[in-house]
Parts: structure tokens; C-alpha cells; sequence
């Protein structure tokens, strides 16, 4: 029997091409707002595409908080993807708009320090010892699309049971989390669903994980 993911439909993301790439490794996808079938699902993918003040607003219309909150208070599987990864750390400011996040992760959104931007198109990033990650290589390119990012990782006096693994890429001499691994939850920055054979094999782990 396929896993079940809910993909969560809050008015902003890149829903159809995130949906085809689950179905593609193999997950048996609903595109929902309901809070109890994203609940029930064996995974829950949260995609992002926009500002980040104005995702938060929508994620909080459907209880997006609350569902990815009490999903992983019984750690079960949590997937963000762009401005879904994006909104899981604490603050974000974004053309001169501060706005909370979820808090799962502390840390701010804000403006990539580089000449040229946004940051889009494909690039490596220097990936940690994660199960995200099995069976790709180091020089493995996945697709950006985004001008804002998390530049600094900071845990100090944050209580995790295993520190997050965070992955890193730079872009025109700026660094930033290109992605994470803390256990049921997991993010990226880029875009896995537009990221080819790679995108597709860490797409395939995150299923292997539910």
C-alpha cells in the first residue's frame, strides 16, 4: 500500500508540480486544507512560493501552525519546500514586512546579501550526514528559485534531542541553509519537484521515511 501524503493547500505554492513529483515516487497524494486528513496522513508536505508575510497569513486561514505543530509533537513527518521551509523559522522580513513564523526553528528570513538576485537556477549544496540525502552525490545540482534565505543558524540555548542536520549552498559569495533534517521534520530551500533525478531520489528518501 502507497504512504498517504497531504499537501497542504493554503493558497500559496507550487501545488500541481509538487503533487506529480510525489505521485512519481510513488506516495498516494491529496491536495487538502482539512486539518484532519492532513493529520491522518502518513506525511505532510507544506510547499511555498511567495512573500513571506503574506504565506503566513494564508497558512494560519487553514490552522497551518496548529497541524504541523501536533503533527510533530507525535513526530510525524513533515515535509517544507521554498517559502514552506521558509516559514517554519521564527521571523521573516521581507520587503520591509516583519512577520512571525511558526517557531519551529529559530532563526530569521531575510534578504540575501549578493549582487545578483534572485537566486534561481541550479546549484550544488554541501550536504550533511542525512538520510536526505542516500544515494546522492556531493555534486549534485537542485533548482532555486528565491531572493531571501536563513544566513545564520543559531541554536544556542535551544533544547533539541539530536542537533538538526543543515545543509548549506551560497550563492554570488552569500551563504544560507539550503536545507534541514530534524528527524520527522525535514525542508529545503530549493525545489525538489523541479530538481530532476535528484529532487526525484530525495523525494523517494522522504517517502522511505513514512
Amino acid at each position: 500500500m502507497s504512504p498517504t501524503v497531504a499537501l497542504l493547500d493554503y493558497g500559496s505554492g507550487n501545488i500541481r508540480s509538487a503533487y506529480r513529483a510525489l505521485e512519481h515516487v510513488g506516495a498516494d497524494v491529496e491536495i487538502t486544507k482539512d486539518p484532519q486528513i492532513c493529520l491522518n496522513a502518513d506525511g505532510l508536505l507544506v510547499p511555498g512560493v511567495g512573500a513571506f508575510a503574506a504565506c503566513m497569513r494564508g497558512l494560519r486561514e487553514v490552522h497551518g501552525p496548529r497541524i504541523i505543530g501536533q503533527r510533530l509533537a507525535g513526530e510525524r513527518p513533515v515535509l517544507g519546500i521554498c517559502v514552506g521551509m521558509q516559514v517554519l523559522f521564527e521571523h521573516g522580513v521581507e520587503h520591509d514586512e516583519a512577520a512571525d513564523g511558526c517557531g519551529e526553528w529559530p532563526g530569521t528570513v531575510e534578504r540575501l546579501q549578493a549582487r545578483v538576485l534572485p537566486h534561481m537556477g541550479w546549484n550544488t549544496v554541501q550536504q550533511p550526514d542525512s538520510p536526505m540525502f542516500a544515494e546522492l552525490s556531493d555534486d549534485e545540482r537542485f533548482y532555486f528559485v528565491h531572493s531571501y534565505g536563513v544566513r545564520t543558524w543559531q541554536l544556542d540555548g535551544t533544547d533539541f534531542a539530536a542537533p538538526p542536520r543543515v545543509a548549506w549552498s551560497e550563492h554570488d559569495g552569500d551563504r544560507f541553509v539550503a536545507a534541514v533534517d530534524n528527524g520527522a521534520l525535514w525542508a529545503t530551500q530549493f525545489h525538489p519537484e523541479k530538481s530532476g533525478a535528484a529532487g526525484s531520489q530525495l523525494l523517494r528518501n522522504w517517502i522511505n521515511t513514512l
